[in-house]
C-alpha cells in the first residue's frame, strides 16, 4: 500500500504518548481524516460524517494497539488503512477504496494475526475496536462497486511504499 509520510505523522505518533496534548491530537486526526473522507465522498457526505468520525475514533486505537504490539509506525498505519477500505467496500462506497476489491483478502491476510487476536474479521473490520453498538448506521451504495475506483491504487499489497518529500520507498 502506498502511504504518504510526512513530519506530522512522526509527531502524531509521538505526541499520542504525552498526556497533555494527547487528546488534541487525537481530536485532531479524527477530525483530519473525517473531513477528508467527508469531502472525496460522491454523495451522502453529510449522513456519512458520524460514521466517519467513529471509525476514525476507532482507528486511533488501533493504531495505539498495533505500536503497542510491536508493529512499525507506518505497519500500524497499514492496519487502520485496511480497516478503513474493508468498511467503504461493505458499504459500496468505491470512491473511498484504496485498493481494488479484488485485493481485499491478500490485505487482510498480511495482518490476519492481529486481526484475528482483536475480532476483526472483512464483515467486521473493527472487531473489539468498534464503539459499543457498533459504528453508526450510513447510507450504502453498492452500485458504486462498479470497477472505477478514482484513489484505488492496484498492484501494492507486497510492501508499504512510503512517499517522503524526495522519493517513494519500499519496506
Amino acid at each position: 500500500m502506498r502511504l504518504y509520510q510526512t513530519w506530522r505523522n512522526y509527531v502524531a505518533q509521538l505526541a499520542l504518548d504525552v498526556p497533555v496534548v494527547r487528546g488534541f491530537v487525537r481530536d485532531w486526526l479524527v477530525d483530519l481524516h473525517t473531513d477528508f473522507f467527508t469531502d472525496a465522498s460522491e454523495r451522502d457526505a453529510d449522513a456519512r460524517e458520524a460514521h466517519f468520525r467513529a471509525l476514525f475514533d476507532a482507528s486511533v486505537d488501533v493504531y495505539e494497539c498495533a505500536l503497542a504490539e510491536g508493529y512499525p509506525e507506518s505497519h500500524a498505519r497499514e492496519i487502520t488503512h485496511i480497516q478503513g477500505a474493508l468498511d467503504f467496500y461493505a458499504h459500496g462506497w468505491g470512491e473511498l477504496l484504496e485498493f481494488p476489491p479484488e485485493e481485499r483478502e491478500a490485505y487482510y491476510e498480511k495482518y490476519r494475526d492481529f486481526f484475528e487476536r482483536h475480532g476483526c474479521t472483512p464483515e467486521r473490520p473493527f472487531g473489539e475496536f468498534a464503539p459499543p453498538g457498533g459504528l453508526p448506521a450510513a447510507p450504502e451504495t453498492p452500485e458504486r462497486l462498479n470497477g472505477d475506483y478514482p484513489i484505488a491504487e492496484p498492484g501494492h499489497v507486497d510492501g508499504i511504499y512510503r512517499h517522503t518529500e524526495r522519493a517513494w520507498l519500499r519496506e
